[in-house]
Parts: C-alpha cells; structure tokens; sequence
C-alpha cells in the first residue's frame, strides 16, 4: 500500500476518535463542566487545530469558558487532542484507556 501521505493522522488514532464520538453520547451521567469542556477543547483542536476568533463578551460566561479551554490547548497537534479525547471518554465511561474494542494508543 502507498506510504501515508505526510502529515496525516494515524488511521487507528482517526478511527478511534470517531467511536469515541459515538460512546460519549452513551454516557448515563452528565459529565461535569470541567470534563464537558475539556471534551470540547479536545474535540475542537483535534477537528480544527488553535482556536480562531476573538473572545466572546462578558455576557457569554458559557462561550467565554469555552474559548478559555481550547485556547489552553494552542499548540497542541491534532492527532495528541484525539488522544486526550479518547482518553477522557474512556475514563467517564470507566473503562481502562485502550480497553476493548478500542486500538492502544
């Protein structure tokens, strides 16, 4: 097979991710702030890479808690943000990072 073109991500790490989208909506308990915005965060780098944009007004506590967290993550390469994702799926579903059904990362 031809060599992955460069830059691209892992096909195991994409695959996962996109399960690990799927299994967060599974979840029985709502998640706390901290841990919806750090899915959020993850989410969003590892889809659209540094935040764009200004920083939402005063009045927008929620958008400003947002941009806040994935700000935090500037920097960090996709294919990482999965991983952090994936991973903190696994935790709130309770389950071993890597467990089954999942790739090892």
């Amino acid at each position: 097979p031809p060599a992955p073109e460069r830059g691209t991500m892992g096909s195991d790490t994409k695959a996962t991710f996109e399960q690990a989208q799927k299994d967060v909506k599974t979840l029985t308990k709502r998640p706390s702030n901290a841990d919806l915005l750090s899915l959020y965060a993850y989410f969003k780098q590892g889809t659209e890479g540094d935040v764009k944009g200004s920083r939402p007004g005063l009045t927008n506590i929620k958008g400003r808690a947002k941009y806040d967290a994935w700000k935090k993550l500037k920097g960090t390469g996709a294919e990482d943000a999965q991983k952090k994702y994936i991973a903190l799926v696994e935790k709130l579903l309770g389950r071993p990072v890597g467990a089954a059904g999942h790739s090892k990362l």
